[in-house]
């Protein structure tokens, strides 16, 4: 399989996610398809992927789950029994039932999981926590990582087995915390944050409005917008980041399922 198609799966609203998955591919060297699963234009039901193909399927874990936008879209897409390798990244406080969760659906959508990676990244909200990362010790680790999937890959297709994966079934109960970022008087109406958004949820007539209900509280229109004009309530921000402090402050590794 030295000549395998290689495809990338992303969903990966601030960055972090996509630095994971960029590590990994890279470490093959070979031209690698990039599809970025937090774009509202793709139609994924007309995704199709060969038996002979690799996929890197890579989502952050939000609240120890796959962000609910993510899982719809990685359901649309049609594997052939592909050789997948699946990743979940987190802010170095849990990653719980994502990487499980993750498994199931890319199982059903027809992908055959060949290894599983958790990996750590910078917290999208929470800045302290994770800060960084991933850093040149964790893009080490992630190297030897890929190199011993690769093997994998390289070896006998009907030696293809998938890993046990940690996590619960049923997943844990969704219980993320909502806070919607709010655009303040140094919003020039560029209307980037509406373009970007990965669930539409900020309105095209009024950049100022955002829909609630749709908001995943990803904080790409934060990190992405020109004149710093959106922001989350810093009350909630602080009173959240000192109740998963202790959780986040010993540093977490990344950790590979073959």
């Amino acid at each position: 399989m030295n000549s395998m198609n290689v495809s990338q799966l992303v969903f990966s609203p601030t960055g972090g996610t996509d630095k994971v998955a960029e590590i990994i591919t890279k470490a093959w060297g070979m031209p690698v398809n990039k599809i970025d699963l937090s774009d509202a234009k793709i139609d994924y039901s007309s995704l199709c992927f060969k038996q002979e193909d690799v996929a890197v399927i890579a989502v952050p874990s939000y609240g120890g789950r796959v962000p609910g936008l993510a899982a719809e879209r990685i359901s649309n897409i049609r594997g052939n029994q592909t050789p997948c390798v699946i990743v979940c990244v987190y802010g170095n406080r849990a990653y719980e039932d994502t990487l499980v969760e993750l498994s199931d659906i890319a199982e059903k959508s027809g992908f055959n999981i060949i290894a599983a990676i958790a990996a750590v990244a910078e917290h999208s909200i929470f800045h302290q926590y994770a800060a960084g990362r991933p850093d040149a010790e964790d893009e080490s680790q992630l190297n030897d990582f890929a190199n011993q999937i690769l093997d994998k890959i390289n070896g006998s297709p009907a030696a293809f087995s998938t890993p046990q994966i940690p996590g619960n079934r049923p997943y844990k109960k969704i219980s993320v915390v909502s806070l919607v970022p709010k655009a303040n008087n140094a919003c020039t109406n560029c209307g980037l944050c509406a373009k970007q958004c990965p669930a539409m949820a900020i309105s095209t007539e009024d950049f100022k409005v955002t829909d609630t209900q749709k908001c995943l509280s990803c904080m790409r229109c934060v990190v992405n917008c020109p004149q710093s004009a959106r922001k989350v309530n810093k009350a909630v921000v602080s009173s959240v980041a000192l109740v998963i402090k202790k959780a986040c402050s010993e540093r977490k590794e990344n950790e590979l399922y073959l």
